[in-house]
């Protein structure tokens, strides 16, 4: 029995951004974005980060438009360092695992899901009187929803016990601000996660980078 590993590749860096270009250029536009807020006057970042949110206001008005641009933007670019460790390591190894297209499906449902689903519950409470009319303008933009999906999905790549100790933590940290009285995106965090641990059947035939080294027998 000879075992034929797949070989290693020369530039391991570019070997790994090769096979996961949707986590880095997501990243690349989400960096630019946040240039774009650090130069841009205090009014019209304002104005910037305001159009780009998929608040109630957004999302009546230009509902695919909004969905699709609050993922590129993040409120606070300081955070940019740590978004990109982030991505590194939970959206980077399930789009490998994956292949992009399951990835961008998990996540990108998550993404809808999470921000109508809260949408609803900002407008009800809205209604209800029990949250301000000023809610409708909120900001609401960023790529913490799509991240929590992939944080739940994660957990089918994991062997044995790692795997439920992985899910309590993750569990943990998404549903304990949830019940300690959170906020609608803590809501929208913890729907996330379930998407992504739904997503169980996509797992179940992995992309060939996330494939173990393949055994061939020669005789």
């Amino acid at each position: 029995m000879i075992e034929h590993p797949e070989p290693e590749p020369s530039r391991p860096v570019r070997s790994w951004i090769r096979s996961t270009p949707g986590t880095h250029i997501w990243l690349l536009i989400i960096a630019i974005t946040s240039i774009v807020v650090v130069i841009a006057p205090d009014h019209l970042e304002s104005v910037l980060l305001h159009r780009n949110s998929s608040n109630i206001h957004e999302l009546a008005k230009h509902p695919l438009r909004t969905l699709l641009s609050s993922a590129f933007w993040i409120e606070n670019p300081a955070s940019l360092a740590l978004y990109a460790v982030l991505f590194e390591l939970f959206h980077a190894p399930v789009e490998r695992w994956l292949g992009t297209m399951r990835w961008l499906l998990i996540v990108a449902t998550a993404h809808v899901t999470a921000t109508l689903i809260t949408q609803k519950v900002v407008l009800m409470a809205i209604q209800d009187h029990r949250a301000p009319r000023s809610m409708v303008h909120v900001v609401d933009i960023g790529v913490s929803y799509g991240l929590a999906a992939a944080v739940g999905v994660l957990t089918y790549r994991l062997p044995g016990p790692w795997r439920w100790f992985y899910l309590a933590g993750a569990v943990a940290f998404f549903g304990l601000p949830l019940v300690t009285g959170g906020t609608f995106t803590d809501l929208g965090h913890a729907i996330s996660l379930a998407v992504g641990l739904l997503a169980w059947p996509l797992t179940r035939h992995p992309h060939p980078h996330g494939r173990p080294a393949r055994v061939s027998r020669e005789t």
